[in-house]
């Protein structure tokens, strides 16, 4: 019920008429039926837009950050993707990330859509990131298409750090549906997995126009933060 409240009342309108975003190739997300929805991730306004947009109802699994934040305003942030049927996702290590292909193989499972990113995080510099190999798993373990998505302008509306998004035209456009049938039953051989993502990474690629990056975007985040921590408190020479 607050799904649809925000997408139609207080949410949905609010930002079609701030943001207007241009869509793009609309007819190619499934009336009907189990769809994954892959995107890339650039901005924290994305988690609204593309759902604001859609006809059907999408659910994203989200960062478990999202959920246990502290304070009023951790409660309240948990509260609203509770209500709005978002899944958290613990992404600390291996079996967590079994507990989300889980979680999203429920919701397909349901003949419903799947929204993930799979990059796993946010873009911190609007590059596009190394996927991995989770939306692999969940479309051959379930038999599903995926549509490939890029949000491209909600980087410059709303990049990491920046609460209030500023007004800057944004495009939604989605791809024709992949259809991996031809490996099925092959979700649990690691070479078919890394190709179906890549295929999924560079169908995303070409609709966003983005610069690609072949490593993780959480490993460019840590190694960039590094550096910056080397610069500011440079290690004394040995000696």
């Amino acid at each position: 019920m607050f799904y649809y409240l925000l997408k139609y009342v207080l949410l949905g309108p609010l930002l079609r008429l701030v943001f207007r975003p241009r869509i793009e190739g609309l007819e190619n997300v499934p009336a009907e039926g189990p769809a994954i929805v892959a995107g890339n991730h650039l901005s924290f306004s994305d988690h609204f837009l593309m759902p604001a947009i859609l006809k059907r109802r999408i659910t994203f699994l989200a960062k478990a950050e999202y959920f246990t934040g502290p304070g009023l305003k951790g409660r309240l942030t948990a509260f609203f993707f509770r209500s709005a049927g978002q899944i958290p996702v613990d992404r600390s290590g291996k079996e967590a990330g079994q507990a989300a292909i889980r979680e999203g193989l429920g919701v397909l499972h349901k003949d419903e859509l799947l929204g993930i990113y799979p990059e796993g995080t946010r873009s911190h510099d609007g590059r596009l990131y190394k996927g991995k190999v989770g939306v692999a798993v969940m479309a051959l373990t379930a038999g599903v298409p995926v549509v490939p998505c890029a949000m491209i302008g909600t980087f410059e509306a709303q990049p990491p750090g920046k609460v209030v998004p500023r007004i800057h035209p944004v495009t939604i456009r989605f791809g024709k549906p992949l259809d991996f049938s031809r490996y099925a039953g092959m979700e649990h051989e690691k070479a078919v997995l890394r190709a179906v993502t890549d295929e999924i990474m560079y169908a995303i690629l070409t609709l966003s126009e983005q610069e690609y990056v072949d490593q993780y975007a959480a490993v460019a985040k840590a190694d960039r933060a590094a550096e910056t921590k080397e610069r500011k408190f440079p290690r004394a020479p040995l000696g």
